[in-house]
């Protein structure tokens, strides 16, 4: 363990050594702690950061950039649709992204360092149960996509196959999701074939560059957003575990989203297909000023123009045909052949843009008390996963409709989006849609027949409540087998057990 001396020499080359003002009043255990957390920071490193961290907010609070004038939007013949494409067109990258997945050579990379704390919880957002029938938790949905879409490939072509799961955590969040998964045995999955990593935790820096103490003997930490994954990587021998599988390509998304399709085979094959490195998901704005970046280029380079970067005249600019120019909105879930991850990490993770952000952080004053601040005191700073776009040599996008695919839970009910609520009536609009287009009839409780609607609205429940489970079908797959001229009775959940004898849920 690092001495108290060596730990003065560290903080003292970093000009850092006022964390240090309180240890006389520390116990041995106490000391040992932050003697252990002191280990782990690098001077030099720690030095930039704190230097840095304090211009970039003051450049922040005056620069004010807007990139209009170096824009454009991502050229045509490098954008893929579900919506603007044949199915025969789909068919293939299906029938492409299933081959991949049936030869192991993809696997998922789930983002989850961060806590549910806009959410009023204190435990990771994957463990949030949302209110569906079956009680499911984002974590579990999630695992039983995967399962599912391993036995879809592993159909079609004759052979079992394995989709790791690789699920990036934080300080905050590794050890209650390691226990939720083995409580919950995995949800059926191959522990061997579950990977969790933890992402780096950097200090949060005060207005004038010095660290901020949480504690008598703790620094107050903040994980490095989610564009620290590719330090992670590296870190944590990644990208050496992915090469032993024979991993090729790697669908990355964020935890928030009830809707994302894991190793989605049209989105892998259509990447495959045109040869791209690196590949993002985009869903069309609902409208100008929505608050989401927009995927395009900037000086000819691809990378995420952040919706504050634009006046509005640029936003609100249309095509001949009314569709808004910059419409891609980016929903952080990407395609990365391993190959570029590789390169990443080894040549261009430090040269990733660090963005600031303004916080209030809870600190010790100089009597060693805890200040809970009511106005932003600090800098915490952090790297983006998409902003590694600028390094591809092929990149494309490939546009999803958001009602089926993007619906992200950020926010606790009571806020007008993005809500326990909203995501929830997204699913179940989506399980509803896939039972009526199967040929599902509903029935109300007093057994009259309801009204089909395929569209609703995202502020009301749909016309029946329908939750089909992913092992029964991934996206609404094969449903018609089972409740084609079925009567059901709302709410009804479908589940591997019922699906298995439609005699069970007749009306």
């Amino acid at each position: 363990m690092l001495s108290f001396e060596e730990a003065t020499a560290r903080l003292q080359a970093a000009g850092q050594t006022h964390v240090l003002r309180f240890w006389s009043e520390l116990s041995a255990g106490e000391k040992d702690v932050f003697l252990d957390e002191l280990s782990q920071l690098d001077p030099e490193e720690l030095s930039q950061h704190c230097r840095a961290a304090a211009e970039a907010a003051s450049r922040a609070s005056s620069e004010g950039e807007r990139l209009d004038s170096h824009m454009e939007p991502v050229a045509a013949e490098f954008i893929g649709s579900v919506c603007k494409s044949d199915k025969e067109t789909l068919q293939q990258w299906d029938d492409e992204g299933i081959l991949q997945i049936a030869e192991n050579r993809v696997a998922v990379l789930l983002l989850a360092g961060g806590q549910g704390t806009r959410l009023g919880v204190s435990y990771p957002k994957g463990m949030y149960n949302v209110g569906l029938p079956s009680g499911k938790t984002l974590y579990q949905i999630q695992a039983e996509r995967i399962r599912k879409v391993q036995e879809l490939a592993s159909e079609k072509n004759g052979s079992k196959c394995t989709v790791p799961w690789y699920i990036m955590t934080s300080e905050f969040t590794l050890e209650p999701t390691e226990k939720f998964f083995k409580e919950n045995g995995y949800f059926g999955l191959d522990p061997s074939n579950v990977i969790m990593f933890e992402q780096r935790m950097i200090p949060a820096v005060s207005f004038d560059g010095k660290i901020i103490l949480e504690k008598k003997n703790k620094i107050a930490m903040a994980p490095d957003g989610n564009g620290g994954l590719y330090r992670a990587l590296v870190d944590n021998n990644v990208l050496e575990d992915m090469e032993k599988r024979g991993v090729q390509y790697v669908h990355v998304y964020c935890v928030d989203n009830i809707l994302v399709k894991l190793a989605d085979p049209v989105f892998i094959g259509f990447c495959v297909s045109k040869g791209a490195d690196c590949g993002a998901k985009v869903v069309e704005k609902a409208y100008p000023a929505e608050p989401v970046g927009v995927v395009c280029r900037v000086d000819g380079i691809y990378q995420v123009v952040e919706y504050s970067e634009l006046k509005p005249e640029m936003a609100e600019q249309r095509h001949p045909g009314g569709e808004l120019v910059y419409s891609s909105g980016n929903i952080c879930n990407h395609f990365f052949t391993r190959d570029f991850l590789q390169e990443v990490a080894q040549k261009f993770q430090g040269q990733l843009k660090q963005h600031v952000a303004i916080k209030k952080v809870p600190f010790v004053d100089e009597d060693g008390s805890l200040v809970k601040p009511t106005k932003p005191n600090g800098i915490k700073m952090e790297k983006f996963v998409f902003d590694v776009f600028q390094f591809s040599r092929k990149f494309v996008a490939f546009e999803v409709l958001r009602e089926e695919e993007f619906s992200p839970l950020k926010n606790a009910d009571g806020a007008p989006v993005d809500t326990p609520t909203t995501v929830r009536r997204s699913l179940l609009a989506q399980h509803y849609r896939w039972a009526v287009q199967a040929g599902a009839n509903f029935l109300d409780e007093h057994g009259n027949p309801i009204t089909p609607k395929l569209r609703t609205a995202q502020d009301v429940d749909p016309p029946a409540i329908c939750e089909i489970s992913p092992l029964v079908s991934y996206f609404g797959e094969g449903l018609d087998k089972v409740l084609k001229q079925k009567s059901l009775k709302s709410p009804f959940l479908l589940n591997e057990n019922n699906a298995k004898s439609s005699s069970k849920f007749l009306v």
